[in-house]
């Protein structure tokens, strides 16, 4: 129900118009009921509300046979509805219709299409969620508003309306003033309450106290006074109907929510102490039992209802699993020791079990109630210790000890008090005239005490039953009690009274009261359902058989085939499965007279390889269903021995294979049989396809197809898998020759090489180890080569240059010097390109030209593929001992303009460094080499520089890159270093420290921000110097030597990340290493006015304060944090209260993206949390999704004299604007736009959220019958 929040049956929409389903199946009747016995409803798509309420209506016997006696006569008749003269009744009529549908037709479900129809719904209203209880109020005033002029005008009044009364009684006079109202159900309150029976004391027994600033006017009095407010019920209805208030809504979050506590209601209880004491009823007038609950499963927007109900009548069929008599029986023994702990407690306390000891307590007090701060007083004095000490380490806190004993304790009075649940719920001010009094309820004769749900059957031998649309399933009285809490918990509760005892004529006795017209309608519909399905039983069992004779048949191949394919061989008969398989095989008997001998009958398959025999039918008692025989079956006539003279093995085991086999062209093409078919696509190879059974061996299979001598191969790899286009095939080790064709995993279409010793001595064979390759004529294809002019010509030549291409007939064993000289010859290049150096190249996607091939290798052994394209280039051919190489030089190559060069590879890296660097016209040694990762990104250096090119694994084709600047040694790390510099003037800042508020995050250098970075140097350090180190020798570099800087202390050293100040370096005896400082790194000093230590959890931030009434801050100061302590916002609050001497609730925190220009706000709420839940950890400030670091800026807002809580200024609009319009320019370049632009770029991103459909009032339109 509700969208699709769950699922409902695909068939709960309508019974009238049958779905378009599976294919023979469209006239398929519905299903009779099961052994339950008992009718579902179909869902409509959102109807399970009203299915729920439906069911609880037609298991209240009184109500149904009310109805019931409803004639034609004062309600019409449903033929004439569309008179517009006729006054018919619609919804009791069709309510008539669904409740006798539902006892008595042969049906699993019903439908409530009929129904909703006479509601008036015409715009899919049963499609939309509404509330249960809701729709009971509604229809009940619809049947009513129906119902006028007829005898059953008083129907819903009779046996749902009760009347409570509210009194409000004078404390000084004791003038009562009352006012009676009527009710049809009672709505009770679940917050804050442990049950319904403490919230009915809430409503009925508590008063509420007019006194103090709240005084009550006494019209008899004439002046205010102190008074009492109370309710009362006066009238009980002989059903009642309870309405639980699952649904609050929380004002602090402005949402709707879900109350999922604990809420217990008995099965049985008495109603005497919440009424009226006047009146002289029995007290069984008072007691009532639960005979329907309907449950609610989901959320506050949507979920699912079923329904729990009673079957008073016992009409449906009830039958307990075994896990059922098992918890019986334990339940027992447990009730047993409860009892004989009781029987214990009445005699001796046994100090040991808390439970005896506030038992004992409180059944000692008069009130039966105590304050849960007396007892544990109370408790200390009777044991002598208190309970933290004796029993809270074993038990948990004293309260949680009451919660967890519910069928014991009742907790009141919004959990302050504790009373004994045998003696009810207690009130503040007990007195003896109370008439909710324990001494008036537990003296009473007839008193009832409220019932656990335990029992699998009720003491009047009625069951529970589970109706969830169109599901019925037995439950037990147990189950009620998994509905006491939950997202699946109770929602409406039905009451009956006890007096109201039926008839022995209405026990198991479906069609009790029901009309005389009714009950013929509902005979002939089951007529009507009775002969469908005798229908679609007998159409849905015929089985058309396909029957293969032996004697049209011959073994070929490893399987069955016709032996003329012009003669029909297949016999097609229709035939019940229900019937045996003698019965078939007597009918095939008097179909074919000539017949003679015994007559077999097997399941065949046709399969590539033809006919297959599988299982024979030799139990003719057996079913055609049960012998596993259905519709399009194949079945084989013959004697169970032989075809044609050839004994035929059956089974899935001799299933047949259907192989390709393959030879050399040079051979006859005497196949034997004829099957054999030569391939005419220029090969080479002759192809045919034989089939073998699977169990037959590989030798049998070379014994069919030739000489013991010959060579049997698999194929390992099909042409154009690898370079060349050559196809690879593996010879069968002698060990496979004695497996099964099965256990080689061989399967149809799989192909297999006979091949001759003499054979290999081919040139289109080579034999190396177990494979074969095979170069057929078809291998030999073609590789394009296009010509790649020199740069510097002018465009027009160069154009026509690159139209210079040719395919070169190739082989994967031509070597790439051929393919080189055929390529020349074909694009007569001979004379252009005479004595000039030439070679060949592949290009990437990218049209990057990789490097030069090896000229040596041949097309297969160069990793070249057929078909494609190769590029004559100028430049020499890498011998075989030689590298290609390409290069760059700076720490940020440019993709695409990289050096070339060819090297040996036995060159060491500092031979190869001094010839790049002759190659690209540097001079110095202050260089070195690093290598190029996988990202394109500069990686770490080739360190060993005495090592030769092919020891340092440079592969052919690497990017290396020439960076300038000596490697440290081995150990030592080389960093760069910058400082921070303040371009104004330092008189105009109070303190050097501070300038730091000026630097933008967004670079190094920020124009108009008053600060820059400036290149000073590298450091050469060891990586176990520590930070400290580190910093003394940042003092040595020429442009700090004339600053002053008392020590190290004063100094700060930043990490740059992307030319982005990333974190601050902290813990001066902390080792480089242990800081994460790689080789190359950049980092950041700056010269502080005071000494700096910074722990491993300060945080250095920089806070601003909102300027009142502006979108403007004032300026930034750094503020240090000792996250350590409190990471959570709260601690931020906390710790900036604390600075500008304010209270947290008057500060307003936001941090700063500058690369969004927006501001995130930081929340000082904590959530709460349910103390059945795990503790939830502290949410860190460091973690998502604020990870606050070091110089992030913190906007800060004055709630005292601010009242502007937007943190936006003037800058993050104009950034925002500047973002949005290269978005737009964006989508109008790249894909087309598919929505604006978020008008709101610094708003926090939420998950994708369902959008609710609006709510629509319910309602049910009736005629007018006055």
């Amino acid at each position: 129900m509700f969208g699709d929040l769950f699922e409902e049956e695909g068939d709960g929409f309508s019974s009238s118009t049958p779905g378009k389903g599976v294919k023979g199946r469209e006239c398929e009747p519905p299903p009779p009921r099961g052994k339950i016995k008992l009718c579902g409803i179909k869902n409509q798509g959102g109807t399970c509300y009203l299915n729920s309420l439906i069911q609880t209506l037609l298991f209240t016997p009184e109500f149904r046979e009310e109805l019931f006696c409803l004639g034609p006569d004062e309600l019409g008749s449903l033929a004439d509805k569309d008179k517009p003269e006729a006054k018919v009744r619609v919804i009791p009529l069709e309510l008539q219709r669904l409740f006798s549908h539902l006892l008595l037709v042969d049906e699993q479900t019903a439908s409530t299409t009929d129904l909703t129809d006479s509601f008036g719904w015409t715009n899919n209203e049963e499609m939309g969620q509404q509330d249960v209880q809701e729709l009971n109020r509604i229809l009940f005033s619809a049947l009513e508003s129906s119902l006028v002029g007829t005898s059953g005008s008083s129907l819903i009044h009779r046996l749902y309306h009760g009347t409570l009364v509210n009194q409000i009684t004078c404390k000084e006079c004791g003038n009562i003033s009352e006012r009676q109202e009527d009710f049809l159900d009672l709505t009770v309150s679940v917050r804050g309450v442990s049950g319904l029976e403490e919230a009915l004391w809430n409503m009925f027994v508590e008063e509420e106290m007019f006194e103090g600033n709240n005084l009550y006017r006494c019209s008899r009095c004439d002046q205010l006074v102190r008074a009492a407010k109370s309710a009362k019920l006066r009238k009980l209805p002989p059903f009642l109907t309870i309405s639980l208030l699952r649904f609050n809504f929380d004002f602090a979050k402005c949402e709707r929510y879900k109350e999922t506590g604990s809420y217990v209601f008995p099965l049985t209880f008495n109603l005497r102490p919440f009424c009226e004491q006047q009146n002289n009823w029995p007290d069984s007038e008072y007691s009532y039992e639960l005979f329907s609950v309907i449950i609610h499963k989901g959320g506050c927007y949507g979920g699912h209802y079923h329904v729990y109900i009673k079957d008073i009548d016992q009409l449906g069929h009830w039958e307990a699993p075994e896990e059922e008599v098992k918890v019986k029986a334990k339940t027992q023994r447990q009730e047993d020791k409860v009892g004989e702990r009781k029987k214990e407690s009445e005699n001796s306390v046994d100090t040991e079990d808390p439970l005896s000891v506030l038992t004992d307590i409180l059944s000692q007090e008069e009130s039966k109630c105590v304050l849960i701060d007396q007892l544990g007083q109370k408790l200390m004095n009777k044991t002598g210790m208190p309970w933290s000490k004796k029993y809270k380490k074993q038990y948990g806190t004293i309260s949680k000890f009451l919660q967890n004993y519910p069928e014991v304790f009742m907790l009141v009075s919004n959990g302050t008090r504790v009373a004994l649940k045998d003696a009810g719920p207690a009130t503040t001010e007990p007195s003896p005239t109370e008439p909710g009094s324990s001494a008036s309820a537990n003296n009473s004769p007839d008193n009832t005490e409220p019932e656990t749900a335990g029992d699998t059957e009720g003491p009047d031998g009625c069951h529970w039953f589970d109706l969830n649309d169109s599901t019925v399933t037995a439950i037990s009285e147990k189950d009620i009690e998994k509905q006491f809490q939950g997202k699946e918990s109770a929602y409406m509760l039905f009451y009956r009274k006890t007096t109201m005892k039926r008839p022995p004529e209405a026990i198991g006795n479906p069609a009790y009261k029901v009309p005389r017209h009714l009950v013929e309608m509902v005979q002939e519909e089951n007529a009507r359902l009775q002969q469908r399905r005798a229908e679609f039983d007998a159409s849905s069992n015929s089985v058309e058989v396909r029957l293969h004779l032996a004697p049209h048949y011959h073994y070929q191949n490893g399987a069955l085939h016709p032996i003329s394919p012009d003669e029909d061989s297949v016999i097609t008969v229709t035939f019940d499965r229900r019937k045996t398989v003698g019965d078939l095989r007597l009918a095939i008997y008097q179909m074919q007279d000539l017949w003679e001998g015994d007559m077999a009958l097997t399941l065949a398959k046709n399969v590539p390889a033809g006919l297959h025999l599988y299982d024979t039918l030799t139990d003719d008692q057996i079913s055609l269903y049960s012998a596993g025989v259905s519709n399009g079956s194949d079945l084989f006539v013959w004697n169970g021995r032989e075809v044609s003279g050839v004994a035929v093995k059956t089974g899935i085991e001799w299933e047949p294979v259907l192989l390709t086999v393959l030879r050399p062209s040079v051979e006859e093409l005497g196949c034997g049989d004829g099957s054999g078919v030569e391939d005419t696509d220029g090969s080479g190879l002759v192809r045919s396809m034989k089939g073998f059974a699977g169990g037959a061996t590989l030798s049998t299979v070379l014994e069919a197809l030739g000489p013991q001598e010959a060579l049997l191969c698999q194929e390992q790899s099909r042409p154009g898998a690898t370079g060349g286009g050559a196809s690879g095939w593996r010879v069968f080790p002698p060990q496979d020759m004695q497996r099964t064709l099965r256990e080689l995993s061989l399967k149809d279409g799989d192909a297999l090489l006979l091949l001759q010793p003499e054979e290999l001595d081919s040139s289109i064979f080579s034999l190396s180890g177990d494979m074969v390759t095979v170069t057929t004529p078809s291998d030999c294809r073609w590789l394009q080569v296009e010509f790649c002019p020199q740069s510097g010509l002018k465009e027009e030549e160069e154009e026509e240059q690159r139209k210079k291409r040719s395919k070169v007939s190739a082989s994967g064993n031509m070597l790439l010097a051929e393919v080189k000289e055929k390529a020349l010859e074909e694009l007569r290049l001979q004379d252009e390109l005479s004595g000039v150096e030439c070679c060949l190249r592949q290009m990437d996607r990218t049209g990057k030209h990789l490097p030069p091939v090896h000229e040596h290798l041949s097309v297969r052994d160069a990793g070249i593929r057929l078909m494609t394209s190769l590029y004559l280039c100028p430049g020499p051919v890498p011998t075989a001992t030689q590298l290609f190489l390409y290069f760059s030089v700076g720490l940020a190559p440019s993709v695409g303009q990289e050096l070339e060069i060819i090297v040996e590879e036995s060159l060491t890296i500092k031979e190869c460094l001094k010839e790049m660097l002759q190659m690209a016209k540097l001079d110095g040694e202050s260089w070195h080499l690093r290598r190029v990762d996988w990202c394109e990104e500069i990686g770490e250096p080739l360190m060993d520089e005495n090592a030769s090119l092919k020891e340092a694994r440079v592969s052919h084709g690497d990017t290396l890159v020439v960076v300038e600047g000596r490697l440290p040694p081995k150990g030592y790390l080389k960093l760069s270093v910058k400082m921070y510099i303040d371009t104004i003037d330092s008189s105009s800042v109070p303190e050097l420290n501070h300038t730091a508020e000026s630097l933008s995050t967004e670079g190094l250098a920020t124009e108009g921000s008053g600060s820059e970075m400036r290149f000073i140097g590298h450091v050469e350090i060891s990586e176990e110097a520590s930070l400290d180190d580190l910093k003394t020798q940042m003092m040595t570099l020429p442009a700090l030597q004339d600053v002053c800087v008392p020590s190290p202390a004063f100094l700060r050293v930043w990490l740059l990340e992307g030319k982005k100040l990333s974190r601050i370096l902290r813990g001066n005896q902390q080792t480089l290493r242990k800081l994460k400082l790689g080789n190359g790194a950049e980092v950041c000093v700056q010269r502080l006015m005071n000494e700096e230590n910074l722990g491993l959890k300060d945080l250095l931030l920089r806070v601003q304060m909102g300027v009142p009434g502006e979108k403007a801050y004032y300026p930034s100061e750094e503020f240090l944090w000792d996250a350590g302590r409190d990471g959570t916002p709260r601690g931020l609050y906390a710790a900036l209260a604390s600075r500008y001497g304010l209270t947290p609730d008057n500060l307003l925190l936001a941090k700063h993206l500058p690369d969004k220009h927006t501001w995130m706000p930081i929340s000082n709420w904590t959530q709460q949390v349910s103390k059945r839940k795990k503790k939830r950890k502290a949410e860190s400030l460091q973690a998502a999704p604020f990870y606050l670091k070091d110089g992030d800026i913190i906007g800060v807002k004055n709630l005292l004299i601010d009242n502007n809580k937007e943190f936006t200024t003037l800058e993050d609009e104009i950034g925002q604007q500047s973002l949005r319009e290269e978005a737009a320019n964006h989508n109008t370049r790249g894909r087309p736009a598919t929505g604006d632009y978020s008008n709101d770029i610094g708003s926090k991103k939420s998950g994708p959220t369902k959008n609710r459909r609006p709510e629509v009032a319910l309602s049910i339109n009736v005629g007018v019958f006055r």
